[in-house]
């Protein structure tokens, strides 16, 4: 029976003397240039993420609303995000977390607005990662969630506003 400390120990070979040690193994294995990008999101993605933060933008410069624009993918991870000039700093952990509950709920946070006010099912408030006011659409391709967008800053018909331009550059 071994000690741990020797069983840990490499073991002597002949081949060993002829393999570069461990440091200089892990230093061309860093310097290989991959002929492609590892985990690389295609173009058309991007563009379609981008596609719903351009338009919020120009449907709030429209109207001189300063607004934190916040998009995220099915999993409510965040892909894009834009501060307008002015815009509130404090309303842009309102934007995801609006963002975040449109995709997490799969609705529009507008009706988790309405299920405390107007049905007053207050017990939504003590669920995890909710913000119950409007401002959160989910983005649907294809009767399929890909992501929601989140918009704070202005009031909340403002907010949905800008949010439903955004969203309505996705196909339904």
């Amino acid at each position: 029976m071994c000690s741990q400390l020797l069983c840990l120990a490499p073991r002597y070979s002949p081949a060993a003397k002829e393999m570069p040690s461990s440091p200089q193994r892990l230093q061309r294995a860093r310097d290989v240039v991959p002929d492609k990008m590892p985990f690389y999101t295609p173009m058309d993605l991007l563009f379609r993420r981008n596609a719903p933060k351009q338009a919020a933008m120009d449907e709030a410069i429209k109207h001189d609303w300063p607004m934190n624009i916040a998009i995220v993918d099915s999993g409510a991870n965040l892909v894009a995000f834009l501060r307008m000039d002015g815009a509130l700093l404090a309303s842009i952990a309102v934007a995801e977390q609006k963002a975040r509950t449109a995709a997490k709920f799969r609705r529009p946070t507008k009706a988790l607005e309405d299920a405390i006010q107007k049905l007053d099912y207050k017990f939504v408030l003590s669920v995890d990662d909710v913000i119950a006011a409007r401002g959160g659409i989910p983005l649907l391709e294809d009767g399929k969630i890909i992501g929601a967008i989140g918009c704070s800053g202005g009031a909340g018909s403002q907010d949905e506003a800008v949010c439903m331009a955004g969203a309505a550059t996705i196909s339904k």
